[in-house]
Protein backbone atom coordinates (compact mmCIF):
# COMPACT_ATOMS: atom_id res chain seq x y z
CA UNK A 1 0.00 0.00 0.00
CA UNK A 2 3.01 2.27 -0.06
CA UNK A 3 4.05 4.45 -2.96
CA UNK A 4 4.79 2.31 -5.97
CA UNK A 5 8.43 1.47 -6.69
CA UNK A 6 10.51 3.71 -8.91
CA UNK A 7 11.57 1.81 -12.00
CA UNK A 8 13.20 4.73 -13.80
CA UNK A 9 16.21 6.78 -12.85
CA UNK A 10 15.33 8.88 -9.75
CA UNK A 11 14.99 12.52 -10.71
CA UNK A 12 15.60 15.71 -8.75
CA UNK A 13 14.39 19.06 -9.98
CA UNK A 14 14.11 22.58 -8.63
CA UNK A 15 10.78 24.39 -8.86
CA UNK A 16 9.58 27.81 -7.74
CA UNK A 17 6.96 28.32 -5.00
CA UNK A 18 4.50 29.26 -7.73
CA UNK A 19 4.82 25.77 -9.22
CA UNK A 20 3.05 24.35 -6.16
CA UNK A 21 -0.16 25.64 -7.71
CA UNK A 22 0.65 23.61 -10.81
CA UNK A 23 1.33 20.55 -8.64
CA UNK A 24 -2.03 20.85 -6.91
CA UNK A 25 -3.74 21.43 -10.26
CA UNK A 26 -2.05 18.39 -11.80
CA UNK A 27 -3.23 16.18 -8.95
CA UNK A 28 -6.78 17.52 -9.15
CA UNK A 29 -6.82 16.89 -12.90
CA UNK A 30 -5.91 13.28 -12.18
CA UNK A 31 -8.97 12.94 -9.99
CA UNK A 32 -7.37 13.30 -6.57
CA UNK A 33 -8.95 15.07 -3.65
CA UNK A 34 -6.00 17.23 -2.60
CA UNK A 35 -5.50 17.74 1.13
CA UNK A 36 -2.85 19.79 2.87
CA UNK A 37 -2.05 22.27 5.65
CA UNK A 38 -3.94 25.52 6.00
CA UNK A 39 -4.61 28.05 8.77
CA UNK A 40 -7.94 27.89 10.55
CA UNK A 41 -9.15 28.78 14.05
CA UNK A 42 -5.69 29.76 15.26
CA UNK A 43 -4.00 26.51 14.23
CA UNK A 44 -2.50 24.80 11.21
CA UNK A 45 -4.90 22.04 10.21
CA UNK A 46 -5.27 19.64 7.29
CA UNK A 47 -8.11 20.31 4.88
CA UNK A 48 -8.97 20.27 1.20
CA UNK A 49 -6.88 22.67 -0.88
CA UNK A 50 -8.11 24.53 -3.92
CA UNK A 51 -4.71 26.08 -4.57
CA UNK A 52 -1.30 26.81 -3.12
CA UNK A 53 -2.40 30.21 -1.79
CA UNK A 54 -4.30 28.33 0.93
CA UNK A 55 -1.06 26.96 2.41
CA UNK A 56 0.19 28.55 5.70
CA UNK A 57 2.38 31.07 3.87
CA UNK A 58 4.66 32.90 6.30
CA UNK A 59 3.35 31.14 9.42
CA UNK A 60 5.17 29.07 12.02
CA UNK A 61 4.14 27.54 15.32
CA UNK A 62 5.48 27.89 18.86
CA UNK A 63 5.04 24.68 20.82
CA UNK A 64 5.80 23.47 24.33
CA UNK A 65 4.10 21.37 26.96
CA UNK A 66 0.45 22.43 26.93
CA UNK A 67 1.27 25.36 24.64
CA UNK A 68 0.57 26.06 20.96
CA UNK A 69 0.58 29.44 19.23
CA UNK A 70 0.88 30.59 15.63
CA UNK A 71 3.49 33.25 14.90
CA UNK A 72 4.50 35.16 11.82
CA UNK A 73 7.79 34.29 10.15
CA UNK A 74 10.12 36.74 8.47
CA UNK A 75 9.73 35.02 5.10
CA UNK A 76 7.09 33.43 2.87
CA UNK A 77 7.83 29.82 3.75
CA UNK A 78 5.08 27.41 2.77
CA UNK A 79 6.10 24.70 5.25
CA UNK A 80 7.88 26.69 7.98
CA UNK A 81 6.10 24.97 10.86
CA UNK A 82 6.17 21.60 12.63
CA UNK A 83 2.84 19.76 13.03
CA UNK A 84 -0.56 20.89 14.21
CA UNK A 85 -3.27 19.16 16.24
CA UNK A 86 -4.45 16.99 13.35
CA UNK A 87 -2.73 14.09 11.66
CA UNK A 88 -3.40 12.38 8.34
CA UNK A 89 -5.07 9.63 10.37
CA UNK A 90 -8.34 11.58 10.29
CA UNK A 91 -8.64 11.00 6.52
CA UNK A 92 -7.61 7.33 6.50
CA UNK A 93 -9.27 6.37 9.80
CA UNK A 94 -12.04 8.98 10.26
CA UNK A 95 -13.05 9.93 13.81
CA UNK A 96 -16.67 9.08 13.03
CA UNK A 97 -17.76 6.65 10.33
CA UNK A 98 -21.11 5.01 9.65
CA UNK A 99 -20.68 1.26 9.13
CA UNK A 100 -24.22 0.28 8.11
CA UNK A 101 -27.87 1.23 8.34
CA UNK A 102 -30.96 -0.95 8.61
CA UNK A 103 -34.57 -0.14 7.71
CA UNK A 104 -37.77 -1.98 8.49
CA UNK A 105 -39.69 -3.10 5.44
CA UNK A 106 -43.13 -4.05 6.66
CA UNK A 107 -43.43 -7.80 7.15
CA UNK A 108 -40.07 -8.41 5.50
CA UNK A 109 -36.81 -8.73 7.37
CA UNK A 110 -34.96 -5.43 7.90
CA UNK A 111 -32.95 -4.28 4.89
CA UNK A 112 -29.32 -3.78 5.89
CA UNK A 113 -27.13 -1.50 3.78
CA UNK A 114 -23.38 -1.48 4.27
CA UNK A 115 -21.89 2.00 4.03
CA UNK A 116 -20.26 2.44 0.60
CA UNK A 117 -16.59 3.32 0.55
CA UNK A 118 -15.39 6.66 -0.77
CA UNK A 119 -13.70 5.80 -4.06
CA UNK A 120 -12.16 9.21 -4.81
CA UNK A 121 -8.38 8.86 -4.36
CA UNK A 122 -6.63 11.15 -1.90
CA UNK A 123 -3.48 13.23 -2.30
CA UNK A 124 -1.68 14.46 0.82
CA UNK A 125 0.58 17.52 0.49
CA UNK A 126 3.09 18.39 3.21
CA UNK A 127 3.55 15.00 4.89
CA UNK A 128 6.46 15.08 7.35
CA UNK A 129 8.87 12.18 7.80
CA UNK A 130 7.41 11.33 11.21
CA UNK A 131 3.93 11.28 9.67
CA UNK A 132 5.02 8.96 6.87
CA UNK A 133 6.21 6.56 9.56
CA UNK A 134 2.88 6.97 11.36
CA UNK A 135 0.99 6.03 8.19
CA UNK A 136 3.20 2.96 7.79
CA UNK A 137 2.46 1.99 11.40
CA UNK A 138 -1.29 2.30 10.84
CA UNK A 139 -0.91 0.27 7.64
CA UNK A 140 0.48 -2.50 9.81
CA UNK A 141 -2.37 -2.16 12.30
CA UNK A 142 -5.23 -2.12 9.79
CA UNK A 143 -3.79 -4.07 6.86
CA UNK A 144 -0.96 -6.21 8.17
CA UNK A 145 -2.82 -8.76 10.25
CA UNK A 146 -5.08 -11.69 9.54
CA UNK A 147 -8.01 -9.36 8.91
CA UNK A 148 -7.93 -6.05 7.08
CA UNK A 149 -10.12 -3.03 7.70
CA UNK A 150 -12.29 -2.58 4.61
CA UNK A 151 -12.74 1.18 4.89
CA UNK A 152 -9.10 1.90 5.73
CA UNK A 153 -7.93 -0.25 2.82
CA UNK A 154 -10.18 1.63 0.39
CA UNK A 155 -9.03 5.03 1.61
CA UNK A 156 -5.36 4.04 1.69
CA UNK A 157 -5.39 2.60 -1.82
CA UNK A 158 -3.67 4.89 -4.35
CA UNK A 159 -3.01 7.72 -1.88
CA UNK A 160 -0.55 10.13 -3.52
CA UNK A 161 1.96 11.30 -0.93
CA UNK A 162 3.82 14.59 -1.32
CA UNK A 163 6.24 14.64 1.60
CA UNK A 164 8.28 17.54 2.97
CA UNK A 165 11.70 17.44 4.59
CA UNK A 166 11.39 19.23 7.92
CA UNK A 167 13.54 22.33 8.44
CA UNK A 168 11.60 23.89 11.35
CA UNK A 169 11.13 21.39 14.22
CA UNK A 170 8.79 22.32 17.05
CA UNK A 171 9.58 22.67 20.72
CA UNK A 172 8.13 19.24 21.48
CA UNK A 173 9.55 17.32 18.50
CA UNK A 174 11.86 14.34 19.10
CA UNK A 175 11.74 12.44 15.79
CA UNK A 176 15.53 12.06 15.71
CA UNK A 177 15.34 10.03 18.92
CA UNK A 178 12.81 7.67 17.34
CA UNK A 179 14.64 7.42 14.00
CA UNK A 180 11.68 8.84 12.08
CA UNK A 181 12.95 12.19 10.78
CA UNK A 182 13.49 14.96 9.99
CA UNK A 183 14.61 13.75 6.53
CA UNK A 184 12.07 11.87 4.45
CA UNK A 185 13.20 8.41 3.41
CA UNK A 186 11.12 6.05 1.30
CA UNK A 187 7.36 5.81 1.00
CA UNK A 188 6.45 9.06 -0.77
CA UNK A 189 5.67 9.80 -4.40
CA UNK A 190 7.32 13.22 -4.29
CA UNK A 191 9.46 14.86 -1.62
CA UNK A 192 9.92 18.61 -1.31
CA UNK A 193 12.76 20.41 0.44
CA UNK A 194 12.12 24.13 0.87
CA UNK A 195 15.24 26.22 0.28
CA UNK A 196 15.89 29.94 0.87
CA UNK A 197 19.57 30.64 0.24
CA UNK A 198 19.79 32.95 -2.77
CA UNK A 199 16.28 32.33 -4.00
CA UNK A 200 13.16 30.80 -2.52
CA UNK A 201 12.72 27.44 -4.24
CA UNK A 202 11.96 23.76 -3.73
CA UNK A 203 14.18 20.78 -4.41
CA UNK A 204 11.87 17.99 -5.55
CA UNK A 205 12.79 14.33 -5.75
CA UNK A 206 10.57 11.60 -7.17
CA UNK A 207 9.99 8.42 -5.19
CA UNK A 208 7.70 6.55 -7.58
CA UNK A 209 6.86 6.26 -11.26
CA UNK A 210 3.70 8.31 -10.88
CA UNK A 211 5.63 10.89 -8.86
CA UNK A 212 8.17 11.19 -11.66
CA UNK A 213 5.34 11.58 -14.15
CA UNK A 214 3.80 14.46 -12.20
CA UNK A 215 7.20 16.08 -11.68
CA UNK A 216 7.92 15.91 -15.41
CA UNK A 217 4.89 18.11 -16.03
CA UNK A 218 6.06 20.89 -13.68
CA UNK A 219 8.08 23.86 -14.85
CA UNK A 220 11.54 23.83 -13.30
CA UNK A 221 15.20 23.12 -13.82
CA UNK A 222 17.53 20.23 -13.03
CA UNK A 223 18.89 20.24 -9.49
CA UNK A 224 22.53 21.23 -9.11
CA UNK A 225 25.10 20.31 -6.44
CA UNK A 226 24.42 23.55 -4.56
CA UNK A 227 20.71 22.75 -4.29
CA UNK A 228 21.37 19.25 -3.01
CA UNK A 229 24.01 20.44 -0.55
CA UNK A 230 21.73 23.14 0.85
CA UNK A 231 18.92 20.62 1.24
CA UNK A 232 21.13 18.24 3.18
CA UNK A 233 22.36 21.06 5.41
CA UNK A 234 18.80 22.21 6.07
CA UNK A 235 17.79 18.78 7.32
CA UNK A 236 20.96 18.37 9.37
CA UNK A 237 20.33 21.72 11.06
CA UNK A 238 16.77 20.66 11.89
CA UNK A 239 18.04 17.44 13.44
CA UNK A 240 20.27 19.49 15.75
CA UNK A 241 17.37 21.73 16.82
CA UNK A 242 14.92 19.17 18.18
CA UNK A 243 12.89 20.50 21.10
CA UNK A 244 13.00 17.20 23.01
CA UNK A 245 15.03 14.00 23.15
CA UNK A 246 14.21 10.50 24.34
CA UNK A 247 16.67 7.70 24.98
CA UNK A 248 14.83 5.01 23.04
CA UNK A 249 17.17 2.10 23.76
CA UNK A 250 15.57 -0.85 25.57
CA UNK A 251 12.28 1.00 26.13
CA UNK A 252 10.08 -2.08 26.09
CA UNK A 253 12.07 -3.91 28.75
CA UNK A 254 12.64 -0.74 30.77
CA UNK A 255 8.91 -0.17 31.14
CA UNK A 256 8.13 -3.85 31.71
CA UNK A 257 10.44 -4.05 34.71
CA UNK A 258 9.11 -0.80 36.17
CA UNK A 259 5.36 -1.41 36.22
CA UNK A 260 5.23 -0.51 39.92
CA UNK A 261 7.49 2.52 39.68
CA UNK A 262 6.27 5.44 41.84
CA UNK A 263 6.48 7.73 38.82
CA UNK A 264 3.12 6.32 37.75
CA UNK A 265 1.59 7.77 40.93
CA UNK A 266 3.27 11.09 40.28
CA UNK A 267 1.91 11.41 36.75
CA UNK A 268 -1.54 10.29 37.92
CA UNK A 269 -1.72 13.34 40.19
CA UNK A 270 -1.38 15.57 37.13
CA UNK A 271 -3.17 13.59 34.42
CA UNK A 272 -6.78 14.60 33.72
CA UNK A 273 -7.41 11.34 31.78
CA UNK A 274 -8.99 13.57 29.10
CA UNK A 275 -7.60 11.48 26.23
CA UNK A 276 -6.21 14.45 24.31
CA UNK A 277 -2.92 12.63 23.78
CA UNK A 278 -4.67 9.72 22.07
CA UNK A 279 -6.87 11.98 19.92
CA UNK A 280 -3.92 13.92 18.47
CA UNK A 281 -1.60 10.90 18.20
CA UNK A 282 -1.08 9.87 14.55
CA UNK A 283 -0.89 6.15 15.41
CA UNK A 284 -3.49 5.51 18.16
CA UNK A 285 -6.27 3.35 16.76
CA UNK A 286 -8.72 2.59 19.59
CA UNK A 287 -12.35 2.77 18.52
CA UNK A 288 -15.83 1.93 19.74
CA UNK A 289 -19.20 1.40 18.06
CA UNK A 290 -22.40 3.31 18.69
CA UNK A 291 -25.87 2.19 17.66
CA UNK A 292 -28.49 4.84 16.87
CA UNK A 293 -32.20 4.37 16.27
CA UNK A 294 -34.64 6.98 15.01
CA UNK A 295 -37.71 7.96 17.07
CA UNK A 296 -40.03 5.85 14.93
CA UNK A 297 -37.97 2.72 15.52
CA UNK A 298 -37.92 2.01 11.80
CA UNK A 299 -34.29 2.86 11.07
CA UNK A 300 -31.06 2.05 12.91
CA UNK A 301 -27.43 2.87 12.22
CA UNK A 302 -24.10 1.66 13.54
CA UNK A 303 -21.19 4.11 13.73
CA UNK A 304 -17.52 3.58 14.47
CA UNK A 305 -16.01 6.37 16.56
CA UNK A 306 -12.58 7.07 17.95
CA UNK A 307 -12.19 5.98 21.56
CA UNK A 308 -9.37 6.21 24.09
CA UNK A 309 -7.77 3.91 26.62
CA UNK A 310 -8.03 6.83 29.07
CA UNK A 311 -11.77 6.29 29.28
CA UNK A 312 -13.05 4.22 32.21
CA UNK A 313 -15.65 2.66 29.94
CA UNK A 314 -13.06 1.53 27.39
CA UNK A 315 -11.83 -1.26 29.67
CA UNK A 316 -15.24 -1.98 31.23
CA UNK A 317 -16.24 -5.64 31.32
CA UNK A 318 -18.97 -7.53 33.21
CA UNK A 319 -17.26 -7.00 36.57
CA UNK A 320 -16.43 -3.32 36.03
CA UNK A 321 -13.48 -1.41 34.64
CA UNK A 322 -10.18 -3.28 34.75
CA UNK A 323 -8.32 0.05 34.82
CA UNK A 324 -10.30 2.17 37.28
CA UNK A 325 -7.51 4.60 38.19
CA UNK A 326 -5.81 7.33 36.18
CA UNK A 327 -2.51 5.72 37.15
CA UNK A 328 -3.42 2.42 35.50
CA UNK A 329 -4.79 4.08 32.36
CA UNK A 330 -1.76 6.32 31.81
CA UNK A 331 0.53 3.36 32.41
CA UNK A 332 -1.43 1.30 29.88
CA UNK A 333 -1.13 4.02 27.24
CA UNK A 334 2.57 4.68 27.70
CA UNK A 335 3.69 1.05 28.08
CA UNK A 336 1.67 0.07 25.02
CA UNK A 337 2.83 2.99 22.90
CA UNK A 338 6.52 2.50 23.67
CA UNK A 339 6.70 -1.17 24.64
CA UNK A 340 4.07 -3.81 23.95
CA UNK A 341 3.26 -2.21 20.59
CA UNK A 342 6.54 -3.80 19.49
CA UNK A 343 5.18 -7.23 20.45
CA UNK A 344 2.03 -6.64 18.42
CA UNK A 345 3.29 -4.86 15.34
CA UNK A 346 7.09 -5.08 15.30
CA UNK A 347 7.83 -1.41 15.96
CA UNK A 348 7.26 1.32 18.49
CA UNK A 349 3.93 3.14 18.28
CA UNK A 350 5.64 6.51 18.81
CA UNK A 351 7.10 8.57 15.95
CA UNK A 352 8.32 11.52 18.03
CA UNK A 353 5.93 14.13 16.61
CA UNK A 354 5.42 15.67 20.09
CA UNK A 355 1.67 16.20 19.71
CA UNK A 356 0.86 14.40 22.96
CA UNK A 357 3.07 16.88 24.83
CA UNK A 358 1.81 20.02 23.10
CA UNK A 359 -1.87 19.20 23.39
CA UNK A 360 -1.84 17.85 26.95
CA UNK A 361 -3.74 20.49 29.01
CA UNK A 362 -1.31 20.07 31.91
CA UNK A 363 1.83 19.61 29.80
CA UNK A 364 2.66 16.00 30.72
CA UNK A 365 5.78 15.13 28.75
CA UNK A 366 6.32 11.52 27.64
CA UNK A 367 10.05 12.14 27.20
CA UNK A 368 10.28 13.45 30.76
CA UNK A 369 8.38 10.43 32.12
CA UNK A 370 10.71 8.00 30.35
CA UNK A 371 13.77 9.87 31.65
CA UNK A 372 12.45 9.82 35.22
CA UNK A 373 11.82 6.07 35.13
CA UNK A 374 15.18 5.40 33.50
CA UNK A 375 16.98 7.49 36.13
CA UNK A 376 15.73 5.18 38.89
CA UNK A 377 15.43 1.98 36.85
CA UNK A 378 14.61 -1.05 38.94
CA UNK A 379 14.11 0.86 42.19
CA UNK A 380 10.43 -0.12 42.23
CA UNK A 381 8.25 1.19 45.01
CA UNK A 382 11.30 2.39 46.92
CA UNK A 383 12.32 4.85 44.19
CA UNK A 384 12.27 8.55 44.89
CA UNK A 385 10.13 10.47 42.44
CA UNK A 386 12.04 13.37 40.92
Amino acid sequence: MRAEGLTIEPKQSVISPGALDDLIGALRERGYRVLGPTVRDGAIVYDELGGATELPIGWTDSQDGGHYRLERRGDDARFGFAVGPQSWKRFLFPPRLRLWRARLGGADAPAVEEEPVDEQPLAFIGVRACELHAIEIQDQVFLGGRYTDRDYAARREDVFLVAVDCFEPGGTCFCTSMGTGPKVGSGSDLTLTELFDGEHRFLVRAGSDRGAEVLAGLSGRPAGPTDVEEAEQSVATAADRMGRTMEAFDLRDLLERNLEHPRWDDVAKRCLTCGNCTMVCPTCFCSAVEDETDLSGEEAERWRVWDTCFSVDYSHIHGGSIRPSGRSRYRQWMTHKLGTWIDQFGSSGCVGCGRCITWCPVGIDITEEVAAIRATDGAGADATVA
